[in-house]
C-alpha cells in the first residue's frame, strides 16, 4: 500500500494518534451491533416475534456449525465464534454502503482479527488443560518437532490475515472496475456478487478460526485419552 493510500485513509490526526477510516468503521459496526443485541435481548418472550425469531435462528445456525466441529465445547465457543462471525458478515457487507470501505479490505484489520484468533486458540487450550499440559503437546511426538509447530502457528496466522484481506480487496477492486467500464448497467449482478462473496469469506474465516480453536482443545483430549489407554 502506498503512502498516498495511507494518507487518504486517515480521517483525523492528533499528533502521533491517527483516526483512520478502518478504525472508525470498525467502531461504528461494534457499537451498532452491540446496541442491536442489547435491544433484542431486552425484549425476549416465550412467544417470539419476527425479530426474536430471526435472532434465535441465527444463534441456532451458529451453534449447529460449532457443534459439528467441537461438540464437547459448543457452549464454551459460541460467544467468541458467534461474535466473530456476525462481525465479519457486517464488516464485509459494509462496503456496499456508498462512501464506506469494508474494514476487512485493510490488512491491519484482518491482521488484528488473525492475532485475536491466534491468542484465543491458546487461551481456550490453556484454560481447559492448564499451561503445562497445553504446552506439552508441542513436544509431540518428539521434542524435535517444536520448531515446526511454532512455524506452523505463525504461518497459519499470517495466511488467515492475508486470505481475508486479499479476497475483500480484490472483490471491491473488481466491482469498482466493472462499474467504471459498464457504468451502472449491471448494478444488480455486481451487488449480488459482492453479497455472496462477502458471506462466503466471513464463513471461511470463522470456520478456520473455529477449527484452530477446536484443534487446540481437542489435541489435549487426544493426548490424555492415549495416556489413559496406556495406563
Amino acid at each position: 500500500m502506498k503512502s498516498g493510500d495511507l494518507d487518504a485513509n486517515i480521517l483525523l490526526q492528533l499528533g502521533p494518534l491517527a483516526l483512520s477510516n478502518t478504525v472508525l468503521t470498525t467502531w461504528v459496526i461494534m457499537i451498532i451491533s452491540g446496541l442491536i443485541a442489547w435491544l433484542v435481548s431486552r425484549s425476549l418472550s416465550l412467544q417470539p416475534g419476527p425479530v426474536q425469531t430471526v435472532a434465535e435462528g441465527v444463534v441456532s445456525a451458529i451453534e449447529a456449525a460449532i457443534n459439528e466441529v467441537a461438540p464437547d465445547h459448543t457452549r464454551q465457543l459460541l460467544p467468541f465464534i458467534g461474535t466473530l462471525w456476525l462481525f465479519l458478515i457486517v464488516a464485509n457487507l459494509s462496503g456496499l454502503i456508498p462512501g464506506v470501505h469494508s474494514p476487512t479490505r485493510d490488512l491491519s484489520a484482518t491482521s488484528a482479527l488473525a492475532i485475536l484468533v491466534f491468542l484465543s486458540t491458546h487461551w481456550f487450550g490453556i484454560r481447559a488443560q492448564g499451561l503445562r499440559d497445553y504446552l506439552r503437546h508441542y513436544l509431540k511426538p518428539s521434542p524435535i518437532m517444536l520448531p515446526f509447530h511454532i512455524i506452523s502457528e505463525m504461518t497459519r496466522t499470517i495466511a488467515l490475515a492475508i486470505r481475508l484481506f486479499g479476497n475483500m480487496m480484490s472483490l471491491e477492486m473488481t466491482a469498482l472496475l466493472i462499474l467504471l467500464v459498464a457504468g451502472f448497467l449491471a448494478p444488480v449482478p455486481i451487488l449480488m456478487l459482492h453479497i455472496i462473496e462477502a458471506l462466503v469469506q466471513a464463513y471461511i474465516f470463522g470456520m478456520l478460526a473455529l477449527i484452530f480453536v477446536a484443534g487446540g482443545l481437542q489435541s489435549q483430549q487426544v493426548s490424555q485419552s492415549k495416556h489413559q489407554q496406556r495406563e
